[in-house]
């Protein structure tokens, strides 16, 4: 009998987890808290129940520093839980991860603009990849807005008074009410329709939740991403957030910050402007009184008077040069004289030292010369012999050459002696 092949734990329970996630994805439940227990790493896990059931729950570190009611959440509160359904495998159970949690008594609008909004951030609406560039200096915008509304007058006013050139459109819309999406999106698209538009505002004053909620509609918010035409979203107050300010491409704090962000390169340019219009008219006065410095000083008049003084100076240097009274001072003719006769003195010095030098260079040479002479050798008792050609005999083997009765001369100091040379 064959025995079916038997899955493993982790199999089943991550099959199950797989199923589970995908079925259920993000949810938002309502109970009461029991078992709320904080973890050393900073993690929150509780139960959440009601009469028939309870589900198991985890705020992780991240989460809990973004959700600041859980620090005075007690046992017994009634919450209201958002985040994904998961299941915990090394336990086999299943849990909420919670990424916001809220007192139950607060209202469901903000549930749903938390669902919506991780719902659109989900499809990529708020990725700041898709947002456009706000022209530094667009010559054309429409205003999207109630036309007799507070915010519309505070954005007018701005734009008014801080810049130079500006056309503004507006464009008419019901900002809040039943009727208000639907409108909001027309004038979005006549916006657009509308030729040279280079920048689309959207606003209004602030107000509750409810006041604003036409900006959280979920068709407004995809005609703003969808929009070719750069978007800013000026919606209530700070604080007041809509999805319309996440969706648009610049989101300013109220229709007055936003007129400010369109207006502040203008109002930069007009101060630079003002600058070089100071700066120019500093340089050109300086350049005038250069000028004006010039011309004063190459007058003829101031030339011929430069002149006049110039020739004085020259004759009075001239007067007191005195060229025939200092004739020997400036050409140096004593100086010279004095220098020859110092040449004179050393020339005749130098003559005396070199004839003495070679007077005893001299006498040197005469000592040495006179004590090579052969005749000073023959007063000592030395004599030598020479043929009768006068040549000496310097060696035996020349005396042997010689024929036998030949004469032969014997020098010595005082005379010559003759001998003939005779054969043994």
């Amino acid at each position: 009998m064959l025995t079916p092949e038997a899955a493993t734990v982790s199999d089943l329970v991550n099959h199950i987890k797989d199923v589970l996630e995908g079925e259920f994805g993000e949810v938002m439940v309502q109970g009461e808290v029991t078992n709320l227990s904080p973890s050393s790493a900073g993690h929150w896990y509780f139960t959440l129940s009601d009469e028939n059931a309870c589900i198991s729950c985890a705020l992780f570190k991240m989460d809990a520093m973004r959700n600041p009611l859980i620090r005075n959440l007690k046992n017994g509160d009634k919450i209201i839980v958002l985040g994904p359904v998961s299941v915990y495998p090394k336990r086999g159970s299943f849990q909420i991860l919670a990424k916001r949690i809220m007192p139950a008594g607060e209202g469901q609008l903000k549930l749903q603009f938390e669902r919506l909004k991780a719902k659109l951030a989900q499809e990529g609406l708020f990725d700041l990849e898709t947002k456009k560039t706000i022209p530094t200096f667009p010559k054309r915008v429409a205003v999207i807005t109630a036309p007799h509304g507070a915010a519309l007058q505070d954005f007018l006013n701005v734009m008014k008074r801080r810049t130079l050139w500006h056309d503004i459109l507006i464009v008419p819309a019901v900002v809040q009410g039943a009727d208000s999406p639907r409108s909001l999106v027309s004038a979005l698209k006549k916006a657009q329709e509308i030729p040279g538009v280079e920048v689309i505002v959207l606003t209004r004053g602030g107000g509750s939740i409810e006041d604003l909620w036409s900006f959280n509609d979920e068709q407004l918010v995809r005609a703003i991403h969808d929009c070719p035409i750069p978007t800013i979203s000026a919606v209530g107050h700070q604080v007041d957030y809509t999805l319309a300010d996440y969706v648009s491409d610049f989101r300013a704090e109220t229709p007055t910050a936003a007129a400010e962000t369109l207006s502040q390169p203008q109002t930069e340019l007009e101060k630079r402007l003002i600058y070089c219009q100071s700066h120019m008219r500093s340089e050109l006065f300086k350049k005038k009184q250069s000028v004006e410095l010039w011309i004063q000083k190459l007058h003829p008049r101031e030339i011929l008077g430069l002149i006049h003084e110039k020739i004085k100076n020259a004759h009075k240097d001239l007067s007191e040069v005195r060229l025939r009274d200092r004739s020997h001072e400036l050409i140096g003719v004593h100086e010279k004289s004095q220098e020859l006769d110092e040449l004179i003195v050393r020339l005749k010095h130098r003559t005396e030292n070199k004839v003495a030098d070679v007077k005893g260079e001299l006498k040197r040479l005469d000592q040495v010369l006179g004590a090579l002479d052969p005749s000073k050798v023959l007063t000592r008792g030395y004599s030598y012999v020479e043929n009768e050609d006068g040549k000496v005999l310097s060696s035996l083997e020349d005396f042997k050459k010689l024929p036998a009765e030949k004469v032969i001369g014997i020098r010595f100091q005082d005379g010559i002696g003759k001998v003939k040379k005779v054969t043994s």
